[in-house]
């Protein structure tokens, strides 16, 4: 079996939970638009006070601990000590999250006060305040999850780790059904919350995240690890993933003041779109178009790099550079097969994607969102570059690196943000999205001149040529799904289900069409991802 084979094979079990979590989460999130509305202040409320978990789960947990857990626990499995090690590691993580949840948890009001814009009322910022105090105990279930994730991780366990998230999708799904049979259709009336309501939306959330970190303790038990508290630093060996942990923090730090500085201002054009009595793209909508942007990044590129992570970080400890080099190349090869026909076809279908996440929404709020989804999904392909180059230095246990690329990424992203709130509310989000995708191309390249100087040439010119013959096949495949889409108009009338058509229609052509074009030339991966079918064919 070649290695493009096997890491596809364990990218393939990871992103069949993704997918299905993502499926679910889309669901979640078209009944949450149907409980707290599409677009106004009880949807940025809902979205701030939800959110504030997610930033410090990256800060405590998901940045520090991915950096650090990995080659951490790679290297102990060599060691005669390792368990111990593992464990003591594990203690440290556990207590540092629960105290920093308490108090996070505590300074809920503050935390709200950063993220809303200074002319919210005390109605929806106490709303806010409300929701948040609810969700921000899900920091420590993410951390609990992203620590027994990464044991299972460094074992090459990957499959409940990534179809936990969909336990927690149907817990969350069941909460919100509740509230919807209770007859709270689209409640955007701030004053119209009632205390059981908002103990249920974000109850329920808080509950999903335990139940995701919960699932994954038969998984471990199933590969003989038992957590057993082991207390004291000194002499535990962890000096180096201390401070990789502290670099891997403050560079997820200064990512999240970057969120900070986006939710001010996104609430400002919410609330300044709502004095003029106009539809723009606040943090609510901002927030759908990330999702949307952020569901193939996830089903593909995260799959593929957590399997080469692993690998990667042997082949450090091996000092075997050659290896090295050469999972980064699939690490950019592999997902260009589905990322880069992916993003033409969702930058062409995005009007009808955004119609069929928001369903209940106004047309005029949908295409108010167009705007910022096109702008980040231009960037899809390098923020999967920035994601894996970010991996890479943290095998080597550089976290000062991506620290500085992190410095550089979020100033340039917030320069544009700046910019963003000097426009009208109607464009502020375009903007911001465009500061996303321009920050993290520019973060990848350095990041990769960089990885070249330490450990030599990276033999990027194949993926470029990879990636080039992809782009062909993909405009290629915009032009005849555009005149397809041009012939059936007539007959698809503008309605959920038919918007459901055309997105069908534009992928299935824009696909189809790239994958046809790289095979005929020659593209590697497009062969072996094709090849259980040609094979088929032949035998028939």
């Amino acid at each position: 079996m070649s290695d493009s084979t096997s890491i596809a094979k364990s990218s393939a079990v990871m992103a069949g939970g993704t997918l299905a979590s993502r499926v679910l989460g889309l669901l979640r999130q078209l009944l949450t638009a149907a409980v707290v509305g599409g677009t106004g202040l009880v949807a940025d409320a809902w979205t701030v006070g939800n959110a504030l978990p997610n930033i410090f789960h990256l800060l405590l947990a998901g940045g520090v601990l991915n950096a650090v857990i990995v080659p951490q626990i790679t290297g102990a499995m060599r060691r005669d000590d390792g368990e111990v090690f593992v464990n003591r590691l594990l203690t440290i993580a556990i207590t540092a999250m629960a105290v920093a949840t308490v108090a996070l948890t505590l300074a809920a009001p503050f935390l709200v006060w950063l993220s809303i814009d200074s002319s919210w009322g005390p109605g929806p910022r106490g709303l806010a305040i409300a929701f948040a105090f609810i969700c921000l105990p899900q920091m420590f279930f993410y951390g609990l999850y992203t620590l027994l994730g990464q044991v299972l991780t460094a074992n090459s366990r990957f499959a409940m780790f990534m179809w936990a998230p969909a336990v927690a999708n149907v817990v969350a799904i069941a909460g919100l059904g509740w509230l919807l049979l209770q007859g709270n259709s689209t409640v955007t009336d701030v004053d119209a919350w009632t205390p059981a309501m908002v103990a249920i939306l974000a109850g329920s959330a808080t509950l999903s995240i335990a139940c995701q970190a919960i699932v994954l303790i038969p998984s471990l038990r199933a590969i003989g690890f038992r957590f057993r508290p082991v207390w004291g630093i000194r002499g535990s060996g962890l000096g180096s993933a201390s401070r990789v942990a502290m670099w891997a923090f403050g560079a997820v730090a200064i990512g999240q003041l970057g969120y900070f500085v986006t939710s001010r201002v996104l609430t400002g054009a919410t609330d300044q779109a709502t004095a003029d009595g106009v539809a723009a793209a606040g943090m609510f909508a901002y927030t759908y178009a990330f999702l949307l942007f952020m569901l193939p990044h996830s089903i593909v590129t995260v799959s593929f790099v957590t399997a080469i992570f692993t690998r990667i970080s042997h082949s450090v400890h091996d000092e075997d550079t050659a290896a090295v080099t050469a999972d980064l190349r699939r690490g950019m090869r592999l997902p260009a097969v589905i990322l880069i026909p992916g993003t033409a076809a969702m930058i062409v279908a995005a009007p009808y994607l955004l119609q069929v996440v928001l369903p209940g929404n106004p047309l005029e709020v949908t295409n108010a969102a167009v705007g910022v989804f096109v702008a980040m999904t231009v960037g899809l392909v390098p923020y999967g570059w920035f994601f894996l180059v970010q991996r890479a230095y943290y095998a080597y246990e550089d976290g000062r690196t991506p620290f500085g690329l992190q410095l550089v990424v979020t100033g340039v992203a917030v320069l544009f943000t700046l910019f963003a709130s000097t426009v009208a509310a109607t464009h502020s989000a375009t903007w911001v999205g465009v500061g996303q995708s321009v920050s993290n191309l520019l973060g990848a390249a350095i990041g990769f001149f960089l990885l070249r100087r330490r450990i030599g040439g990276l033999g990027l010119a194949s993926v470029v040529g990879q990636n080039a013959r992809l782009v062909l096949g993909a405009v290629v495949g915009v032009v005849l799904a555009w005149l397809a889409l041009q012939g059936l108009e007539p007959f698809l009338p503008a309605t959920w289900a038919f918007a459901v058509v055309r997105c069908a229609v534009i992928g299935a052509v824009v696909l189809l069409v790239t994958l046809g074009i790289g095979a005929a030339l020659r593209v590697q991966e497009v062969t072996e991802l094709l090849q259980p079918i040609t094979r088929r064919l032949s035998r028939g």
